[in-house]
């Protein structure tokens, strides 16, 4: 028997901005300066909101924390690439995303502050709540694209989850799916380059995780996640193929998480300070502003204008959120949809507990 050639294939990155800020006039996508500035205020926006955070955080005033400094301009673009009513299911790192999709912020601080109701979303919203188990929210993705399909829908499902997560059978098993079925579906890895403290060389001996795809029998395309136009772009065109009914798209955002994995992380335990001063090089801000104050939209002025806008927004933000006060027992309301014999027995629990705190003076 001969031997033949039964598959090849190549996996391509896709970048729009240089290191500084030029734009590529190939691929340069055709944006409104109103969605520029939209997407500009917005990152800056994550920016602020992150930040604020891990001081929240530091101070005893907020629970742990996974930071999003460094993929902002995956989130913001990839949220503002898609439609309102196309179907998102995040990991634990997407605050950037939800706030580009409307979130209001003192609702996030409300649930990193512990209250379960900071995840509660308008009826109409298609934004699935935060998924913390590593990678179980790609396998949710297929699902509601696969019901988009049986009803001849033109929506799609974007899921998001990091290098370390295709590394999970969930991630597999979602990919083989949606290619099988031709779902309108987006994988959209945030490659940051850790997962936790394992970094990307020894993830995967593939050269890349986009060319996985390729194995499954759907396109991967890698991008720079630190080029919002690129990002934009990659996204756009994954949107368009799944509405037309083309099949899914797994797509690689290259970046770098700047912050700890968590806020009970020590990022310093197994990566040098002088790595990430090398990716701040490569950072959006000022990638981003070159661009725009090329294009007549960003000026110092204008810049410095955004940053104290998003820092008043973040602050009243958080007055509102701890402000807030919630019955704690509301926190099995959210385990199962009808209670079970153990969730009333440890209700009861801590209603006894609550009383004899409140008996005590130890509680309002």
């Amino acid at each position: 028997m001969p031997v033949t050639k039964i598959f090849s294939g190549e996996t391509y990155r896709i970048q729009v901005l240089d290191e500084s800020g030029n734009a590529d006039p190939q691929l340069e996508p055709r944006l409104s300066n109103e969605l520029l500035e939209r997407m500009y205020r917005t990152m800056s926006l994550c920016r602020v909101f992150d930040r604020k955070a891990i001081a929240l955080q530091r101070q005893g005033r907020m629970y742990t924390y996974a930071p999003v400094e460094g993929q902002e301009a995956v989130q913001v673009p990839a949220a503002m690439a898609i439609g309102p009513a196309d179907y998102s299911f995040p990991s634990y790192r997407e605050a950037a995303f939800y706030i580009a999709r409307g979130a209001p912020l003192n609702k996030l601080f409300e649930y990193f502050m512990g209250w379960e109701a900071g995840q509660e979303a308008p009826k109409e919203s298609r934004d699935a709540g935060v998924s913390i188990p590593v990678g179980s929210q790609t396998a949710h993705a297929p699902g509601a694209a696969y019901a988009v399909k049986l009803r001849k829908g033109k929506e799609l499902a974007i899921t998001f989850f990091g290098d370390g997560a295709s590394s999970q059978g969930d991630f597999h098993e979602a990919l083989n799916f949606a290619a099988i079925y031709s779902l309108p579906a987006i994988f959209l890895c945030s490659n940051n380059q850790y997962a936790i403290s394992t970094p990307r060389k020894i993830q995967t001996a593939s050269a890349s995780i986009a060319q996985k795809a390729l194995a499954y029998g759907m396109d991967g395309i890698q991008v720079d996640g630190m080029d919002p136009l690129a990002v934009h772009l990659a996204v756009s065109e994954a949107a368009k193929k799944a509405r037309e009914g083309k099949g899914p798209t797994l797509i690689e955002a290259i970046c770098y998480r700047f912050g700890p994995h968590t806020t009970a992380d020590d990022p310093n335990k197994y990566r040098e300070p002088a790595e990430a001063q090398e990716w701040r090089k490569l950072d959006w801000p000022a990638r981003f502003q070159k661009y725009l104050s090329a294009k007549g939209i960003w000026t110092p002025e204008y810049g410095q204008k955004i940053s104290e806008d998003a820092t008043k927004e973040i602050e009243a933000a958080v007055a509102s959120a701890e402000q807030f006060r919630d019955d704690p027992l509301t926190m099995f309301d959210y385990v199962y949809n009808k209670p079970t014999g153990h969730t009333l027995e440890q209700r009861k629990e801590l209603e006894d507990e609550i009383a004899k705190r409140k008996a005590a003076g130890l509680m309002r």
